[in-house]
């Protein structure tokens, strides 16, 4: 099944009053656990990796292996980045397969935080990617993370919320009404008449950040008032841990391999009972028939060149690749020459699309105008340009 609207799937959700989980993913045995839970439940699910995750596992590396689990998958998935840090690493994210980002100002004051969630919003369009922001502050209380979210709690209002959203774009916001980062001391304390005035004020899916150590009640009241996506780790990482003690305990002398053995499982059985619980189970099929698949769009471009030789013209595509491959919502630039000498066309671009939308915002970035005007399109006239959408799997 392909990738689908993260857009479409949060909407679907919202207007059905169930939540997705989006839960956070740092290995294959993660990543593996949490698409068998899916499977299982015939649910919709959200692959996370967040930024502040990264220096334990390569980017790129796992986001390949997402990609491809979901790309596999017999459910609607979608893959988003948490908490980024930056501008640049959205793009990065985009560029390499996310379908859905967040870019975590809320620590920064309230300008600062609209200036760059709206940069991120205004870029994200442009290739077709939906954005989460987030209004209030999380902070962290204890356990695996916690630490990266310092400070006191700030809540979200609902006139700030409005104004937030209106000055942004963003299609979605997570909100700050009481839950941590990390693990919860003592009972958790929601204000859920704010998140009902929040909601109100909005009509947009919430999402809630920090859902380990909420009650069963407690899920179910933040989804009656508009919450339509969790974000999950803590609990996930805490069952994996708990797997390599008892592990370590039966077999003190064992390799990684036994160590680490039942993590999986642990994973995926705790994405199955938050699945089962926000009631995201048995949605699969309404999710896939309500969104749009997630698919990328080749752009080629066959052409010979005039007044340069051969040896020239892979000169100036080498350097189109380096230009154009950082351009928001460019997945990838393969350049080639064709085999036989007499071929018609001598020469080709292949650029992937992350989404349609990137067919307008490419066209007429700088970077591409500079290059095409001054560089390529003065020595290729013959040229035939042309983009496609490819079928599935």
């Amino acid at each position: 099944m392909p990738i689908v609207d993260i857009k479409g799937m949060l909407q679907h959700a919202y207007d059905n009053r169930y939540a997705v989980g989006a839960f956070d993913l740092v290995s294959l045995d993660f990543l593996e656990g949490i698409i068998s839970a899916a499977e299982r439940c015939q649910s919709p699910v959200i692959l996370s990796l967040a930024e502040s995750h990264f220096d334990h596992y390569n980017f790129k590396l796992l986001m390949a292996a997402a990609e491809s689990a979901a790309q596999d998958a017999t459910v609607p998935v979608a893959i988003f980045l948490d908490h980024g840090a930056s501008l640049n690493s959205a793009v990065q994210a985009i560029n390499l397969g996310c379908n859905g980002i967040m870019v975590d100002a809320s620590h920064q004051p309230l300008s600062e935080n609209i200036a760059l969630t709206r940069q991120v919003t205004e870029m994200a369009r442009a290739c077709g990617v939906p954005v989460e922001g987030e209004l209030g502050y999380v902070p962290g209380v204890e356990g695996e993370d916690a630490e990266r979210h310092p400070g006191e709690i700030t809540y979200t209002t609902a006139t700030e919320a409005s104004e937030y959203v209106r000055q942004t774009g963003v299609d979605f916001l997570a909100v700050s009404i009481g839950t941590v980062h990390g693990r919860m001391k003592g009972e958790p304390q929601l204000d859920i008449d704010r998140l009902r005035e929040i909601n109100q004020a909005l009509n947009i899916p919430l999402v809630i950040h920090g859902g380990t150590g909420l009650s069963d009640d407690q899920f179910h009241r933040l989804i009656e008032n508009g919450v339509a996506k969790i974000n999950y780790y803590t609990a996930l990482s805490d069952a994996a841990a708990q797997q390599m003690r008892s592990n370590i305990s039966d077999d003190s002398s064992g390799g990684y391999t036994r160590l680490t053995a039942g993590v999986r499982d642990s994973v995926s059985a705790e994405t199955e009972r938050c699945m089962r619980l926000w009631g995201s189970a048995g949605q699969a099929g309404a999710v896939t028939r309500a969104t749009h698949p997630w698919s990328p769009v080749e752009h080629l471009i066959v052409f010979n060149v005039d007044t340069i030789s051969d040896s020239e013209a892979e000169e100036m595509m080498a350097r189109g690749r380096r230009i154009l491959r950082a351009i928001p919502g460019v997945r990838h630039v393969l350049t080639g020459k064709a085999i036989k000498e007499d071929a018609k066309y001598r020469f080709c671009w292949l650029v992937r699309f992350v989404h349609p939308a990137v067919i307008d915002s490419y066209r007429d970035h700088p970077e591409h105008v500079r290059f095409a005007d001054e560089l390529f399109r003065p020595v290729a006239g013959d040229r035939i340009s042309i983009d496609y959408q490819l079928g599935s799997k």
